[in-house]
């Protein structure tokens, strides 16, 4: 798999754009301000509906524009396929394929197959366990579109909920139509407690191997699920907690309150390790993505490395570029010189200034 072109309108700081990409690895070099990210924030968006940035669509807009589009061309398995994505600043984006228009998020989401690793990702131990919970759904969206639905549902039945334990407070006859909302709940979140358990099971046999070859062997890493609830205990605890869900005004069991256990021969590294075992655990994680996705989809992903390598030291950056062969990647920087001493095989440049790019 791997994207071929992309074109931009009014897109960020792009007034116009037409690019042609190698399958290899191409490279995004400039001044920090000038669109690099621009174009990989670009790419995450026409291929999720969603920027990792968290931004709004209206955000995306070049300044002063009322639309903006994104044209992304791939080739997955010797088929091309074209995405085109339409922003406007106060109306639902629309999306086609091939030139169909879509009616859902899902009938996007696995077409392209992106993994996105930005200096942030480095934080993704250290942080709270919302960040590791958005790790695990961003790339379980895209490799299972049961889920990307069961995740959304879920969500909305959450939040409508919470609305309803607001309420209540005000007109204790409403708490009679809990009992709906909780068989939602459920339902969609059995389901997601279910796939997270088995997605962590098998990233957690991908990531020993990874992190033993960064590491020279000297640290082993496990994962574990550290689910809020059980599928078997989940109504049972939906109903003991009912009471403190009233008085908080939320809802305070299900997967939207799960959490992902990293251990370093056996001691929490979220709570004991170091910084630097900390990021190199985040590394792992990122890497084990890949070859996750690789196993599932039996093609290869596309690599989008967004300034990470100026954070990581010469051997993670050793490691990192020795594992991203045979897949294409997109890399930027703010300059050459690193990786052209580091004698990596670049096989496209681009120089990017002031939202113009020229190779």
């Amino acid at each position: 798999m791997y994207i071929e072109s992309l074109q931009l309108k009014n897109f960020r700081n792009y007034e116009s754009l037409d690019i042609q990409f190698d399958q290899g690895t191409n490279i995004l070099y400039g001044d920090n301000a000038q669109g690099k990210t621009n174009v990989l924030e670009a790419m995450y968006l026409c291929g999720t509906t969603k920027s990792h940035r968290g931004s709004r669509d209206k955000d995306v807009i070049r300044f002063q524009e009322e639309e903006a589009h994104i044209c992304m061309k791939i080739v997955k398995n010797g088929l091309p396929y074209k995405i085109d994505m339409h922003l406007k600043k106060n109306k639902s984006k629309g999306v086609a394929i091939n030139g169909v228009p879509i009616h859902r998020a899902g009938e996007l989401f696995g077409v392209v197959n992106l993994v996105f690793f930005s200096p942030e990702d480095l934080n993704l131990i250290k942080e709270g366990p919302s960040g590791r919970r958005k790790f695990l759904d961003l790339e379980l969206c895209q490799l299972d579109k049961i889920y990307l639905s069961d995740i959304v549902n879920y969500s909305k039945v959450v939040d409508q909920r919470n609305r309803l334990l607001k309420d209540i407070a005000f007109d204790q006859g409403l708490a009679e139509t809990l009992d709906v909302w909780d068989q939602q709940l459920l339902q969609y979140g059995k389901r997601i407690i279910e796939k997270r358990r088995a997605f962590i099971l098998k990233l957690g046999e991908i990531i020993q191997g990874i992190h033993g070859d960064l590491t020279g062997g000297r640290e082993k890493l496990e994962l574990s699920y550290e689910a809020n609830v059980s599928e078997g205990d989940y109504e049972r605890s939906l109903m003991e907690n009912r009471e403190r869900d009233l008085k908080m005004r939320t809802t305070g069991t299900g997967p939207h309150r799960d959490d992902l256990c990293v251990k370093v021969d056996g001691f929490d590294i979220r709570r004991y390790g170091s910084q630097g075992q900390q990021r190199t655990a985040a590394l792992s994680l990122k890497l084990s993505e890949i070859d996750l996705v690789k196993q599932v989809i039996h093609d290869t992903p596309v690599l989008l490395l967004d300034d990470v390598l100026s954070e990581l030291d010469s051997r993670r950056q050793d490691h990192l570029l020795e594992s991203i062969h045979h897949i294409q990647a997109f890399i930027t920087c703010t300059g050459l010189d690193d990786l052209v001493n580091s004698r990596f095989p670049i096989d496209k440049i681009f120089q990017v200034t002031a939202g113009h790019i020229k190779f």
